[in-house]
């Protein structure tokens, strides 16, 4: 038996070209959609091409043209969305129903997998905007997939390190601080910081795992679950340089936020 068919939808963002790349090595005849919004950007264009040229297939299809996404799913055994959810950035996590719509009228995806791999979705009740709307259209993307019935799997993987291990969990800077750093609370609180290739490599694992199916697939290695102040140690080991560090108690982290939501 040949291995599965997939199918990247947003194959030229953040986590999208990892899930292409992770795909094609574990050697799945791997498929792209090519939306016409690509448009003058170049950049996005010249990604395309460099996954064609390393064995992928582009699709052109358009979440504007129905039928064009039904033609792509009927090509594939999984799809696997990365659209973009950050709040900060582009936000697309909605457009998701329209694949939901193809991917039931099509009828022969065995597995889909929609844009999560964060945080878990279903335990951020408490969250607060602006991050907040993230995670509550994730929800609703779950419930489309689950009333269609569609074979699926979430994949879970909390935080990712690009964002949150090279600026020491600092909330103003992708590099790490110089002179000092900010620990939340008592900087103890265990957290799993994943590497995003890892994660886009566990989840192209799931695609052929029955344990997978129908289930939340939560990634976390024990050598990735770190606290902050571990996380800082870590560096000042590897920098040779101490660092001052600013206790935040939650009170203080959230009042800027609350202040800007009232």
């Amino acid at each position: 038996m040949g291995k599965s068919r997939v199918l990247v939808v947003g194959g030229t963002g953040y986590m999208g070209r990892r899930i292409v790349k992770a795909s094609l090595e574990e050697g799945h005849p791997t498929y792209v959609i090519q939306r016409a919004e690509v448009g003058l950007d170049i950049d996005k264009l010249q990604m395309l091409l460099s996954f064609k040229k390393n064995g992928a297939h582009l699709i052109e299809a358009s979440f504007n043209d129905h039928q064009s996404l039904v033609d792509a799913v009927k090509k594939v055994d999984v799809v696997i969305s990365c659209m973009s959810g950050v709040h900060f950035r582009s936000h697309n996590i909605l457009l998701q129903l329209k694949l939901v719509e193809a991917i039931k009228e099509a009828g022969n995806v065995k597995r889909f997998l929609p844009s999560e791999f964060g945080m878990d979705p279903a335990r951020m009740g408490d969250a607060m905007e602006p991050g907040r709307v993230t995670f509550d259209e994730k929800m609703i993307i779950r419930k489309a997939i689950e009333d269609a019935k569609i074979p699926h799997t979430y994949v879970v993987a909390n935080c990712f390190a690009g964002y949150f291990v090279g600026n020491l969990s600092q909330m103003s800077s992708l590099t790490p601080p110089k002179e000092r750093v900010c620990l939340y609370g008592d900087g103890n609180v265990k957290v799993v910081f994943m590497d995003e290739d890892d994660v886009a490599r566990y989840a192209i694992k799931t695609i052929e795992d029955p344990r997978t199916l129908n289930k939340t697939l939560y990634i976390r290695p024990p050598e990735n679950v770190l606290s902050q102040r571990e996380l800082v140690e870590i560096w000042e080991k590897l920098s040779g340089k101490k660092l001052e560090k600013i206790n935040v108690s939650a009170q203080e982290f959230l009042a800027p936020i609350k202040s800007k939501h009232i």
